[in-house]
């Protein structure tokens, strides 16, 4: 059977509804606002435009890195666990930033998180790259 990216795809699924939350709050706070282009003076609106864009400066990446390890056949279980904890890791950004834009514990759990999973992944499939290059030059 052909590897047919589910898992990636399930976790893709699950973040492309958070990311169309965070969209829609973004309308509807320019909506409340007056706001079509920018964020004008507000405060709520500005955040919630930096909470959109730090997702979608994070997520694209990570689910590419999340396919090509699925891709490459390591477990499930692992797969699973990546996933899970970048949909975690962002929504608690979303959460942490969303109360309030200093520090706090969601969003610090968030960007570890999403730093971890991203350093993680990439780990693997560099270490995937070079146990497959050994093995062939060998």
């Amino acid at each position: 059977m052909l590897n047919s990216l589910l898992i990636t795809g399930f976790y893709a699924a699950l973040l492309t509804l958070v990311y169309l939350v965070l969209a829609i709050r973004i309308i509807r706070l320019r909506w409340k606002h007056r706001v079509g282009i920018g964020t004008g003076d507000a405060a709520d609106l500005m955040a919630a435009v930096r909470i959109h864009g730090n997702f979608i400066e994070y997520v694209p990446l990570a689910l590419i890195l999340l396919a090509a390890i699925e891709m490459s056949g390591v477990s499930t279980a692992l797969i699973h666990g990546l996933g899970i904890t970048l949909l975690v890791a962002r929504l608690c950004h979303a959460i942490g930033l969303t109360r309030s834009v200093g520090v706090s514990l969601p969003r610090t759990i968030g960007v570890i998180g999403t730093f971890a999973v991203l350093l993680l992944e990439a780990g693997i499939l560099i270490g995937r790259y070079i146990g497959v290059a050994v093995t062939l030059n060998s």
